[in-house]
């Protein structure tokens, strides 16, 4: 099968070629080809360079190209990555800085720089999904791009239940917290509900009873893993539940935004001095690309979320969160239950189709699903608890004027967004930042024409 990944000069695509090496090298491969599309060429050679020093050193054969058109990319494709970051990370900074001088949070895919990133990248995945529907009609697509709940479900208008959207953060924290109680994560059958970037763990569930509330009543395991550090033993007893690490900017809002202004540079202006120091080097050493590549992947994993780990009090990620394995394994088990058709139960963003209650059953959720050749079906969940439901049906609501505003080119629905999304807490303000938003991406007024 034939693999296209739309991004394919993104920085993240080696983590996934290696999962496909070692699949590959076991003679278990799902993958027999890769194609590279980017619409920046000097960062596709980049990755060439990393994916070709991966390649050298794996037993394994894996024809990897690049096509710079995308619908000559997509024709023959049985798998499709979307990877797409509109905009680049110049792009992210903007998204942030708007936000944070307007006195709110400015995190790529949570509030309101979520908003103005999505309102720039709906257009541009909405023409891929229309290019995919017609040169690779029978192909599935697994949505990486950011934010990607709303980038999933705007496809899902397009692509129907033949996309899907995967986050390493649920299996993450899963991982952690089976860790933290001594458990194998693979014998843990984890009940996780929400959207992307906001859903909790509610049920670990081992040796045939729900360990969850074990793991609540002891602080020591608690601080021993990273979500029980950030939000600490008092506030996950109160709640009685496990928050994806995105939470933090709902739960402890005020500390978040106060760490991002003390912060010499944002998440953006780190991540796009790593990278750009990557991408020349590598365009300058060809030869050394795949250990200058793994050196700015290190660097960018030891500051993830950096400001949170501030407000939280301080603490440095544990080894085991730096070395990998999230993201790539979630797409090479999606792949392989789809093109294998043998079912597996994973945590994706689909179409509901009622399974959450009280949500729309057209909505994306994020939900463990059981995968395989017809696609993602959710398990059927239990109601989230009220405060849960609120928050959901709040950032839903966000989203669904998001994809309004794109479809209708309509500012009053983008502005709608801004101002009820819970962490922007004033209309005017959600004025402001329509206003500075399309002040920093010109592309916008084409986007939103209509006032």
């Amino acid at each position: 099968m034939r693999l296209t990944i739309l991004g394919g000069g993104g920085f993240r695509v080696p983590l996934v070629h290696r999962a496909l090496l070692d699949d590959a090298a076991r003679g278990d491969a799902v993958i027999d080809e890769v194609v590279l599309h980017d619409t920046d060429p000097s960062r596709v050679r980049a990755i060439e360079a990393v994916l070709a020093a991966q390649a050298e050193r794996s037993p394994a054969v894996l024809p990897v190209r690049a096509e710079p058109d995308r619908r000559a990319a997509l024709r023959g494709a049985g798998m499709v990555f979307s990877a797409m970051r509109v905009g680049g990370l110049p792009g992210r900074v903007l998204d942030e800085r708007v936000a944070l001088e307007a006195g709110v949070i400015g995190q790529e895919t949570v509030g309101a720089g979520g908003i103005s990133y999505g309102l720039r990248t709906l257009p541009v995945a909405l023409a891929a999904a229309r290019d995919i529907a017609e040169a690779a009609p029978q192909a599935w697509t697994v949505n990486f791009t950011n934010p990607a709940g709303l980038v999933t479900e705007a496809m899902a208008g397009v692509l129907g239940e033949r996309v899907l959207g995967i986050c390493d953060s649920p299996v993450g924290l899963g991982r952690r917290a089976a860790r933290a109680l001594g458990l194998d994560p693979a014998r843990v059958r984890v009940d996780y509900a929400g959207l992307n970037h906001l859903g909790w763990v509610r049920g670990l569930h081992a040796d045939g009873r729900d360990r969850l509330g074990e793991l609540l009543a002891d602080d020591e395991a608690l601080a021993s893993f990273e979500e029980g550090r950030l939000f600490g033993a008092e506030w996950l007893r109160a709640i009685g539940a496990l928050p994806n690490e995105y939470l933090h900017y709902y739960y402890m809002s005020r500390e978040a935004l106060a760490a991002a202004g003390r912060a010499e540079r944002t998440r953006g202006e780190q991540i796009i001095g790593q990278q750009a120091r990557f991408y020349a080097e590598a365009a300058a050493d060809p030869a050394g690309a795949g250990e200058l590549w793994e050196r700015a992947r290190l660097a960018r994993e030891e500051s993830y979320m950096a400001d949170n780990r501030s407000a939280a009090g301080g603490f440095r990620r544990d080894a085991a969160d730096l070395a990998g394995g999230g993201y790539e394994e979630v797409a090479l088990a999606v792949m392989r239950a789809i093109a294998r058709d043998e079912p597996a139960r994973l945590i994706v963003n689909t179409v509901g189709r009622g399974a959450l209650p009280g949500v729309d059953p057209g909505a994306v959720v994020e939900l463990p699903c059981t995968v395989d050749a017809s696609g993602a079906r959710p398990e059927p969940a239990a109601p989230l608890a009220p405060h849960q439901a609120a928050l959901v049906l709040a950032v839903k609501s966000v989203e669904r004027d998001v994809v309004e505003a794109v479809r209708t080119g309509s500012r009053t629905a983008a502005l709608r967004a801004l101002a009820t999304h819970p962490l922007v807490d004033s209309v005017s303000t959600a004025r402001t930042l329509l206003a500075e938003y399309l002040k920093a991406f010109p592309e916008l007024e084409q986007v939103l024409p209509h006032r």
